[in-house]
């Protein structure tokens, strides 16, 4: 019995030394991708493309890709999650880590890495994603962040303060046919969004959110409400009206100075058919002169995330996969590409952003940004936000009255979803 032992030992030590390094450990893994992208923009074919060269130089490996819309994607995975099947990598959101991470329904980072391995990752990008000291997704892209877009055609340079925003926005706000009424604009932006009103309110030196806990009746708030107000009712730079489309029509057809949008409008600003009007520069949204703040604009990004019943084999095979998607490599193909920020410091170092005027500007907007909390309590927020910034925009109520009614509101809205 012990020489046959020894002989097997013998053996084995015989094939490990004439079999190439790796050959062993091959396995036939096969696994699904569920994804948010979609075709419009050619996201979905490039990850296709993507997983077939990667399976090409991974003998063994399978990646099937699945494309659902954001909340449809969401719900299945929920309902197959909780069955115990379904994807074996998410390609999201990071507003999906908030409820995933309630119903533990995903692995942690450091479940599936090692200690440190978030450190390449730009702090942006964690943030978004960190709840209860944990990291809960690897980020393959950030941004989706608002910035100052300026058209170059009309002012040279974009303002570096609050001051001086107001003092060239005076200048710029014109009456150009003599009717009584701004043909030009200083400044446009979807002026009743809470999502526009919260870099400001970071420059004021506020947030939504303490945790889970709303913090919209404060200083910073009213602060930030009265600035708002007064751009449009003592400065009059921006136009008494306007929603996202407005401002982003009166921007392209040169008939305002500057514009607040975000990274997704950058390609449509630099189209053949805007060009003739719009001389595009990016920076950041100027900093307030009151508290020497830059303003945060909310960040976010797409994030790739382990299932919780995700095991064995495929967990490995998943893991080489997302750390191949990570690379800059592959970071850098998806700027060229889609002009998507990546999620590493080493990539955001690369020439393509830093000597690209237009992505370096968006970079630099990007990491004084904060990252969008994905708790549910975010909702709350937005809801008790949205009509007192209405009122106050239309001159129906002051800021101080507004941040409180905007308190109150979210308290009662938390009360409720937590009943």
């Amino acid at each position: 019995m012990r020489r046959t032992i020894v002989s097997v030992l013998v053996l084995l030590m015989l094939v490990a030394l004439i079999v190439p390094a790796g050959a062993m450990a091959q396995k036939k893994v096969a696994f699904t991708v569920w994804t948010k992208e979609g075709e419009a923009e050619g996201v979905l074919q490039e990850i296709i493309a993507i997983t077939q060269e990667y399976s090409k130089s991974h003998p063994g490996i399978t990646i099937e890709v699945v494309n659902y819309g954001v909340e449809d994607l969401r719900q299945n995975y929920q309902s197959a999650a909780f069955a115990g099947t379904g994807p074996d990598l998410l390609w999201t959101v990071s507003d999906h880590a908030g409820p995933f991470v309630a119903m533990k329904l995903i692995k942690s980072v450091d479940q599936v890495f090692p200690a440190g391995y978030m450190d390449k990752f730009v702090k942006p990008g964690v943030e978004a994603v960190e709840m209860g000291g944990k990291v809960w997704g690897v980020p393959i892209s950030v941004g989706n962040h608002l910035m100052l877009l300026y058209n170059k055609k009309l002012i040279k340079t974009a303002p570096k303060d609050t001051d001086e925003l107001i003092k060239v926005g005076k200048e710029l706000t014109k009456d150009l046919d003599k009717d009584g009424k701004p043909d030009q604009y200083g400044l446009v932006y979807n002026l009743n969004e809470p999502f526009w009103l919260a870099p400001w309110l970071g420059g004021f030196g506020g947030w939504p959110l303490d945790g889970t806990k709303p913090t919209l009746n404060t200083p910073a708030m009213v602060d930030c409400l009265q600035f708002l107000h007064d751009l449009k009712f003592v400065h009059k730079i921006v136009p008494m009206e306007a929603d996202y489309n407005a401002a982003d029509s009166l921007f392209k057809e040169g008939k305002a100075a500057m514009i607040i949008n975000g990274d997704w409008s950058l390609g449509a600003y630099q189209g053949d058919d805007v060009k003739k009007n719009v001389d595009l520069g990016v920076a950041r949204i100027p900093k307030v002169t009151k508290t020497g703040k830059w303003p945060s604009p909310m960040t976010s990004g797409i994030y790739l995330m382990f299932p919780e019943y995700l095991e064995g084999d495929k967990l490995n095979a998943v893991k080489e996969f997302v750390d191949y998607l990570v690379s800059d490599e592959i970071q850098l193909r998806f700027l060229k590409r889609f002009k998507r920020l990546p999620s590493t410091a080493s990539a955001l170092k690369s020439p393509l952003v830093t000597e690209d005027p237009i992505l370096k500007g968006s970079s630099d907007q990007m990491v004084v940004g904060k990252p969008m909390p994905t708790v549910p309590e975010m909702r709350a927020a937005w809801d008790a936000i949205r009509p007192n910034q209405e009122a106050v925009m239309a001159g129906k109520m002051s800021a101080k009255d507004a941040a409180k009614a905007m308190q109150e509101a979210a308290e009662k809205a938390i009360r409720e979803m937590t009943k």
